[in-house]
């Protein structure tokens, strides 16, 4: 089957540009954090970043009263009073403490911010991962490998940076602005006018280049995960690529694609890294702006002061003093905001690429037949593993009854059509009747339809039209995990994991014993092979078994099958890695494995389905002839061709 590439807006399906609803998408991301008891460790957060933002601006406020009580006792010792310094080290005190309270604050958030952040994406990757584990085989063969490890990796991470920087920085920001513009209009209004007049110019700022620069930012993330799916693709192909001198062209692709995520990259970071100096010089000219403003208020004595102890000038001095530490600390904060803006829309994005991949639409199952294990018990079926047992299917029925069907093995395709997309057709009017025990072989030209067949019968797609019937139940009715336990399918394509040799044998079947698993590796002519690793059954697979050759991988793959020890089996291209020494071994345990199986075929090497049963010649996605060897030969037609090499006449 080939795989198809759905695409929208140049990406792979579902990988859409932006967050189209930035609120409910950061809304959904936050209910994760307030997941358990990480809803309490949020709020410890929130309030040790408002005290912290809190202490942070009153020690701010309290220059002026530190430079009241010092002016105070310089007027004095002009004067001859005596000068005693215990009001100044007074508010030096209050001063100390709160900024005591406010590092305490910052420790206690930073460190809980860490342990919600890392809480959350754990949570977040669980659950992406068992949502992977139920999405269809239709899902992976519209999204590339690499587009999808990069929703797990750097989408995660920016959401991550989300919950462990961008939200406490903001909520620190807002307490901080909130509380400076209180403390400001306290101590004057005038100059609070001023600081908000420069703040709107800041905002228009803003609103410029932080629209522009997220735009890019949401771009780059997609960027970033067609690189990824490009490079993995690349990985796996590495062998065709050497093989047929394609590294000039799949460089000037890969270049094409990097080129794309660097111009993304390179404007992204040109308006974000623009923000910060033309805000720093708006809060220097702010600086000059309250300087000014306020010396020639105060020489009018338009400036109101709290403490009439000192003199009016003096007063002033500390109030414009104060205020100019209180305005930087007003828009700062601003400043960061305006930061992590880019952060936060580059999280959303990433976020929502996330939740794509939790939304997805699930691999349904109505199936209610279930395989059970059971016994003969005078003369009938009954539930339960007890003395000679067997597997069957247990299908409830609509008046409350139970009918228990021995598994056999028996496969029916009556009048099957599909498509893959719902539009173009690649199966037609298909009829097959495997009985049990039977070898059907699928032969044909390559996208013929033959996997596409072996896909259906596994129920990894439904059919447009037609019946598909297992042991005489339809298998729209039977469980989609009973169904595959009922089969054992070699695929064309091997896939080994990073476990031991006799861990990935009894994949088939987790409940197989050593012994089991031992026995089917010899049945198969796996164990001699086996043998000779340097742990024998013990020896750690790594890279897809990339230590094993080829067709040592594909025996491991048969093994797989020979232990679960299903009645019907799907061989597809089961020996075609596998050399023709090797390849007569494996029949011979490949005879033993089929005796007494409903086993279908799909095969390129005419040798190896001989003694089918049943041969089906596809071709343009139809049965073009089917009979046994003999009679196919008799024909003289496609399949004679095939054979013999000749051209039909």
């Amino acid at each position: 089957m080939a795989k198809t590439m759905t695409k929208t807006n140049g990406m792979p399906n579902g990988a859409r540009i932006g967050s189209r609803q930035p609120l409910k998408t950061l809304g959904r991301a936050l209910r994760y954090a307030l997941r358990g008891r990480n809803a309490v460790l949020f709020v410890i957060s929130l309030f040790c970043i408002v005290l912290s933002s809190y202490a942070s601006v009153q020690s701010m406020a309290m220059i002026e009263d530190l430079l009241i009580q010092i002016n105070v006792q310089l007027e004095a010792a002009k004067i001859g009073l005596e000068v005693t310094y215990m009001p100044i080290l007074g508010v030096i005190l209050k001063m100390v403490i709160i900024f005591a309270i406010g590092v305490i604050g910052t420790f206690l958030s930073n460190r809980l911010n860490v342990v919600l952040a890392q809480s959350t994406i754990r949570d977040i990757r669980d659950t992406m991962f068992a949502k992977m584990q139920y999405l269809p085989v239709k899902y992976f063969d519209t999204h590339t490998f690499g587009e999808t490890m990069s929703r797990f990796t750097n989408d995660v991470d920016t959401m991550q940076e989300l919950i462990s920087g961008s939200i406490p920085n903001i909520v620190s920001s807002l307490v901080t602005i909130t509380v400076c513009l209180v403390e400001m209009l306290i101590k004057s209004w005038q100059l609070t006018l001023v600081v908000l007049i420069t703040v709107f110019l800041m905002f228009f700022v803003i609103k410029g280049l932080g629209a522009k620069s997220a735009r890019y930012f949401i771009k780059r993330q997609s960027s970033i995960g067609k690189v990824n799916g490009y490079v993995e693709e690349m990985m796996n192909g590495q062998k065709v690529v050497k093989v047929f001198c394609h590294e000039g062209k799949n460089q000037a692709n890969f270049d094409k694609i990097n080129e794309e995520l660097n111009d993304n990259s390179t404007k992204a970071n040109k308006y974000a890294n623009i923000f910060m100096p033309i805000m720093a010089n708006l809060t220097y000219v702010q600086y000059v702006l309250i300087a000014a403003i306020g010396a020639v208020l105060a020489n009018n004595g338009l400036l109101i002061v709290r403490d009439a102890t000192v003199n009016y000038s003096a007063a002033t001095v500390a109030l414009i003093s104060a205020f100019l530490l209180l305005s930087r600390s007003f828009t700062r904060p601003i400043n960061m905001v305006s930061q992590q803006f880019n952060a936060v829309v580059m999280a959303l994005a990433g976020a929502e690429r996330v939740f794509d991949l939790m939304d997805a639409e699930p691999e349904t199952d109505k199936g209610y037949v279930t395989l059970v294990k059971a016994h003969m018990e005078n003369g009938e079926i009954v539930e339960g593993k007890q003395g000679d047992w067997f597997y069957c299917w247990k299908h409830p029925h609509g008046d409350g009854t139970l009918t228990y069907t021995k598994l056999e093995g028996h496969v029916l395709l009556k009048d099957v059509d599909f498509s893959y997309d719902g539009e173009k057709q690649v199966l037609y009017d298909i009829t097959v009747d495997a009985k049990p025990g039977t070898k059907v072989a699928l032969i044909g030209k390559t996208g013929a339809g033959k996997t596409t067949i072996a896909n259906l019968i596994n129920r990894f797609y439904d059919i447009d039209d037609g019946k598909i019937r297992y042991d005489g139940i339809n298998i729209n009715k039977i469980k989609k995990a009973d169904l595959r336990k009922s089969l054992g399918v070699v695929l064309q394509e091997i896939n080994l994991f990073t476990d031991t040799v006799m861990e990935n044998i009894r994949y088939g079947n987790p409940e197989a014993t050593d012994e089991e698993v031992i026995a089917a590796a010899k049945f198969v002519h796996a164990d001699e092979f086996i043998k000779r690793l340097p742990q024998g059954y013990d020896t750690v697979l790594t890279h897809d078994g990339a230590n094993l050759s080829q067709g040592q991988r594909q025996l491991l793959s048969i093994a797989r099958v020979a232990v679960a020890d299903p009645p019907a089996m799907i061989l597809d291209e089961a020996t075609s890695s596998i050399d023709t020494r090797t390849e007569a071994l494996v029949q011979r345990g490949m005879d033993n494995l089929m005796k007494g199986r409903t086993v279908f075929v799909i095969a390129h090497r005419l040798s190896t389905i001989q003694n089918a049963d049943n041969i089906m010649v596809m071709d343009g996605g139809r049965i073009v002839e089917q009979g046994n060897h003999e009679e196919l030969l008799n024909q003289k037609g496609m399949y004679y061709s095939l054979y013999t090499g000749n051209s039909i006449k």
